[in-house]
């Protein structure tokens, strides 16, 4: 490697380490880290900003900012305290039930919708739910992104890797009902029972909180019935074409900035006020981030990650296809995993055609894909639905450490890639 390619390196390690530490608000690190990558050769304005795999993801931000407006516009319904009351009534007050009742629902919901769409929506609400029955929030935020990023994994919709995945591959919808599917309700009902033990401190029932809410009548939540029908509408039409966005040949980020704009066009609200509530912290630390890691794609650093652990296995389909779980795992976890998946797919796409092709060797995608996936959960900049919910965390007062996330995070990432491996083994080598 040349002498720019190790100062890429060294950046952003420096980044990293500011962010872990907090020595630096994560935005300003990323930030700085983009500027000093710029100007030391690693990239130039035209990858940084106009390349599709080696710069800014416009498309994500653009996603992101869509639905943020949605957001925005929605919890002046009263719809969120509606949830809340309900999902609470349901648990009967008990938190950890409320918290099963929370990370299922979420974990479903993000198999038909993007993960960041889907903390954008539950996260308001289990703010609102904790403030009610007293629980500390931070512990809730932090399951239910994770069940977010494992849900995610089960369809092709579900997260934008598996869509990068999925077109590469040339692997169709039922193809990830198929195989991706059982295996991630597996996962599902491990992480489910691991969170009884590692959240188990958060689960402080209040017997008087619990009878006030049931009390409540759900319904007395909702303040505007005309905004919350305008949304209603506006959100069917945006959900639909998510799931219908192959066919209509839309990007999800066109249809979530059209929906947004559009609500906000209907609402009869002012436009700097919705804006207000829009996390433009967020976007910014995107941004950077963006930069940051085309930089490492732009010098090579990631493909050549994605080389070494294609050669280390040496054709053998069983080792491959565990080295491809294992091995996309920390290279995930340290950067989001959309710029990584990227990077690799096309390393994976000739690993998959030396071993025989999409047949017997298709397991490989999907080694691939729960690798890169379930690694979300690592660290707090490993996925885009994880810095989401530090912001909202963050705007609400409540924060979360890149530690007190990865303390749970690393934990998890093990059990399940190991779960999801073990799953693997039996069904397409022993048992096959």
């Amino acid at each position: 490697m040349d002498l720019t390619t190790w100062l890429a390196v060294a950046v952003f390690v420096a980044v990293y380490v500011l962010i872990a530490t907090e020595w630096v608000h994560r935005v300003a690190a990323a930030l700085g880290g983009a500027v000093v990558m710029l100007l030391i050769g690693a990239t130039d304005p035209e990858h940084a900003f106009f390349s599709e795999h080696a710069g800014i993801d416009w498309n994500v931000l653009f996603l992101l900012l869509g639905m943020m407006l949605i957001v925005a516009v929605l919890q002046r319904t009263g719809i969120f305290e509606f949830i809340a009351v309900w999902a609470a009534r349901r648990a009967r007050g008990r938190p950890y039930r409320l918290m099963v009742l929370l990370t299922v629902a979420t974990g479903f919901l993000s198999a038909w919708l993007d993960n960041v769409t889907t903390v954008l929506l539950i996260a308001p609400v289990t703010v609102l739910v904790c403030r009610r029955l007293g629980l500390p929030v931070v512990p809730y935020l932090i399951a239910e992104v994770m069940a977010c990023n494992i849900g995610g994994a089960a369809t092709l919709i579900g997260d934008p890797p598996n869509i990068m995945i999925g077109s590469r591959a040339n692997l169709s919808f039922n193809d990830f009902l198929v195989h991706m599917t059982p295996v991630v309700v597996v996962l599902m009902i491990v992480f489910v029972l691991m969170s009884r033990v590692m959240f188990r401190k958060a689960f402080r029932h209040d017997p008087e909180r619990a009878a006030s809410i049931m009390e409540m009548n759900p319904r007395d939540q909702i303040r505007d019935g005309r905004l919350l029908l305008v949304s209603g509408v506006v959100i069917t039409a945006v959900m639909v074409c998510f799931v219908l966005h192959t066919w209509l040949h839309l990007e999800p980020s066109v249809v979530a900035i059209s929906g947004g704009l559009l609500l906000l066009a209907v609402s009869r609200l002012r436009p700097q006020d919705v804006a207000k509530d829009v996390e433009w912290e967020t976007l910014a630390f995107f941004a950077g981030l963006f930069v940051m890691v085309g930089a490492l794609v732009q010098t090579g650093v990631i493909g050549r990650l994605g080389e070494a652990a294609a050669e280390a296995t040496s054709g053998n389909l069983p080792a491959t296809t565990m080295a491809l779980v294992f091995g996309s795992v920390v290279p995930s976890a340290v950067i989001d995993n959309i710029p990584f998946v990227a990077s690799v797919n096309p390393i994976v796409a000739e690993i998959v055609e030396a071993s025989g092709g999409a047949g017997e060797a298709g397991v490989l995608w999907w080694a691939f894909a729960l690798g890169a996936d379930l690694a979300g959960n690592a660290t707090i900049i490993a996925s885009s639905a994880n810095v989401v919910v530090i912001g909202i965390a963050e705007r609400e007062g409540h924060h979360i450490s890149f530690w007190q996330f990865s303390r749970y995070g690393l934990i998890v990432t093990a059990v399940t890639v190991s779960v999801a491996a073990l799953y693997l083994w039996l069904r397409y080598f022993a048992l096959a």
